[in-house]
């Protein structure tokens, strides 16, 4: 398999930290102000909450647009890039859903299951333009 390490590595300076991913996660529903933000983050600090905002933002992931100019205010969106973030954020869910329920536990989110079987469903990378499921020894990630 193609060696991950930089991309990763990429990836984990972006939206590695503590909050970052709650942050898009709450995004991933539209546009919201900080107090939304807040509100939907319990145990962030402002602080925090401003720094996280102003690094996913350098990175492309999430843009701010003014509602207000005096005082300016913001509201914040995901990008096209934050975006493709919803599906490595659901893999995480389901991951950890998955854990949950082999060590006994309940969550409320569980993995996506197939609606026609019930199965949980298993991700797959898939090429659009061959229309079809990769295999591993086909997946380049460089």
């Amino acid at each position: 398999m193609t060696d991950l390490s930089p991309a990763l590595e990429r990836a984990v300076a972006t939206v590695g930290d503590r909050w970052s991913l709650l942050i898009v996660a709450a995004l991933m529903d539209g546009p919201q102000r900080f107090g939304e933000l807040q509100e939907a983050i319990p145990g962030l600090a402002p602080n925090v909450l401003s720094a996280r905002l102003r690094h996913l933002e350098r990175h492309g992931v999430i843009v701010s647009k003014p509602y207000s100019k005096r005082p300016l205010r913001v509201s914040y969106s995901l990008t096209a890039r934050g975006a493709e973030l919803a599906g490595a954020i659901r893999l995480l869910v389901a991951w950890e859903a998955g854990m949950g329920a082999a060590s006994g536990s309940s969550d409320e989110v569980g993995a996506p299951l197939h609606e026609v079987c019930g199965t949980p469903l298993e991700p797959r990378w898939w090429c659009n333009t061959c229309g079809r499921a990769a295999d591993e020894e086909e997946v380049d990630v460089s």
